[in-house]
């Protein structure tokens, strides 16, 4: 007999040895108000047909939790990789990248003519009978040879070369009904728990729509974003240019000695991109019809907002103009006076953490030709210093403000739009692990501020996992509606970066304990970055966008 303690509960039963966690679910009483996906055995995501033999504690959850909501997505993504095969064999089906509160997904037909709305309608109807027969997932656990025979054969090349690179002997894969694939994490039992998705033609391809992890019940809203599309495209067309599309694809150029090429090749389109935006800001600074005067940057948690902003005045400098920036974070009110979220905490990200009637009154003194003397926060004291720094645009100054309020319309509302310029940074990671495995562009920033906080001594790992749920909520509220308000996007992410990050993270992931609750991120991390082989940062250049987090930068922050 093993001892199963249900954490949902605190209740600790008794079971034969090579229980399912499935079976053991039906013993144990909580409130259940959504369906159970998956659970966390020791801290680590199991799916439900997981067998315990030995003693563990188990937190069942649903949707609801990030690590549940990542086996329903993957679970979906299989179930619309075999509806589609099944519809149009031969086909090449490519989970591209989240977008719209979706995930985009392209189609190559056999006869490479163009997906229509006949082509979507019928894969979903056949994705609707799979639920309803309620088609069984199962897990296999193969040695990697054979692996890479099963996924040759089932013409799955992106699949072979992962796997080739993986540097495992034995790896698990999947069958729903006699259909192989392969998930770098666990999916549910069987087709019935995926009960609520949409699928909608989609900018020549199908958009997949998920359910809202706080109300599960319920599909997210279908919000159009043509700029952060246009954004992914683009990133698309040079890893096509490149031949570079999958995890794969990059490892093996590594493997044959390619990587310093690589590196080279993504800092310098990076530099293209701040050249371009440079350029038109230049462009329309000396436009005679309302000339901008204002660049507004902003980007979520770990995008490279500062050292974005620092490559920009550099780009500015060699158009011929002088540009003067600052954070909006020195503008942020005595800590005493900051807002405070329900559990008491102080809630750094609000909008009204930032003074931005001041912010305003001198930003439009600065644009009146007035010298203004602006603040510097001390983040030990908590307060709000004036040292004597002082600021005047002179001919063919442009001014920047950074920061991640910095596109909300009431931080200076002001100041006219038509003398703004904004630009918002995103880390869109545009490569996937293999054609049904594509990775959240959240997991990019998350391992930089992983890496940033441990090796300044701010924060510990588990400390940063800890608070990153908080940090996306917030990012949600505040920063993400105005994403489509840019005049133009930037992609700080590198297509090589997570080959970078790995010798990086991997000793500080490991410094997470197995008995927290951040341990189930922390070895899903770990699990994840594994997948890349390994590349030395000596040769990412000191005024990199990932120096900001290695360390090594040129610029002073």
């Amino acid at each position: 007999m093993i001892s199963i303690s249900c954490r949902n509960n605190g209740v600790t039963k008794e079971f034969q040895e090579g229980i399912t966690l499935q079976e053991a679910l039906k013993h144990f009483e909580f409130d259940q108000p959504y369906r159970i996906v998956s659970a966390k055995v020791n801290n680590v995501s199991q799916g439900l047909r997981f067998r315990v033999y030995n003693n563990r504690d188990v937190e069942f959850v649903d949707i609801r939790d990030a690590s549940g909501m990542r086996v329903y997505d993957r679970s979906l993504s299989f179930l619309l990789y075999k509806a589609t095969i099944e519809i149009f064999p031969e086909a090449k089906i490519r989970m591209e990248h989240p977008i719209s509160n979706g995930c985009y997904c392209s189609l190559l037909k056999p006869d490479r003519s163009k997906v229509c709305p006949e082509d979507v309608e019928r894969i979903k109807e056949r994705m609707w009978e799979l639920v309803k027969e309620d088609v069984a997932f199962h897990r296999r656990e193969v040695n990697i040879d054979k692996a890479i025979d099963i996924f040759r054969a089932s013409n799955q090349d992106d699949k072979v070369k992962l796997l080739e690179t993986s540097g495992e002997v034995y790896m698990d894969y999947y069958l729903l009904g006699d259909t192989p694939d392969y998930y770098y994490g666990r999916l549910v039992p069987s087709a019935s728990y995926l009960e609520v998705w949409d699928l909608l033609p989609y900018q020549g391809g199908l958009l997949l729509l998920y359910p809202d992890r706080r109300h599960p019940e319920r599909l997210l809203p279908l919000i159009e974003q043509p700029k952060t599309l246009d954004a992914f495209a683009e990133n698309l067309r040079w890893n096509n240019i490149m031949k570079l599309r999958t995890v794969g694809d990059v490892n093996h150029a590594c493997l044959r000695g390619n990587a310093s090429e690589l590196i080279q090749v993504s800092e310098a389109l990076q530099e293209k991109k701040i050249v371009q935006i440079a350029e038109e800001i230049d462009q329309r600074y000396r436009s005679k019809d309302n000339p901008v005067r204002v660049v507004l940057i902003t980007g979520p948690s770990s995008s490279g907002k500062t050292t974005f902003c620092k490559r920009l005045s550099i780009q500015l400098k060699a158009c011929g103009l002088r540009p003067i920036s600052f954070s909006t974070d020195d503008y942020f009110v005595n800590r005493i006076d900051t807002p405070k979220l329900p559990d008491g905490c102080y809630d750094f990200d609000n909008f009204e953490t930032v003074d931005h009637a001041a912010l305003e009154r001198d930003v439009l003194a600065l644009l009146a030709g007035k010298t203004v003397e602006v603040p510097e926060y001390n983040f030990v004291t908590g307060k709000r210093e004036y040292n004597g720094k002082q600021l005047r645009l002179a001919p063919y100054s442009i001014l920047l403000i950074e920061g991640i309020h910095a596109l909300n319309p009431a931080l200076i509302p002001n100041v006219p739009d038509s003398t703004k310029f904004k630009v918002f940074i995103s880390t869109l990671t545009s490569i996937s692990l293999d054609d049904h495995n594509w990775i959240p562009t959240s997991d990019n920033r998350l391992l930089r501020r992983i890496v940033r906080d441990y090796n300044k001594g701010a924060f510990t790992a588990r400390e940063t996992i800890s608070q990153w749920p908080s940090v996306c909520e917030a990012e949600e509220q505040w920063i993400t509606p105005y994403r489509e308000e840019a005049d133009a996007m930037f992609n700080s992410a590198l297509l090589i970066e997570f080959a970078v990050l790995r010798n990086h993270a991997e000793p500080i992931l490991a410094t997470v304990p197995k008995n927290c609750p951040e341990y189930s991120e922390a070895h899903r991390l770990l699990k994840f970055i594994h997948y890349f082989t390994a590349v030395s940062d000596k040769e990412i250049p000191p005024t990199s966008l990932l120096r900001e987090f290695l360390g090594g930068s040129s610029f002073k922050y």
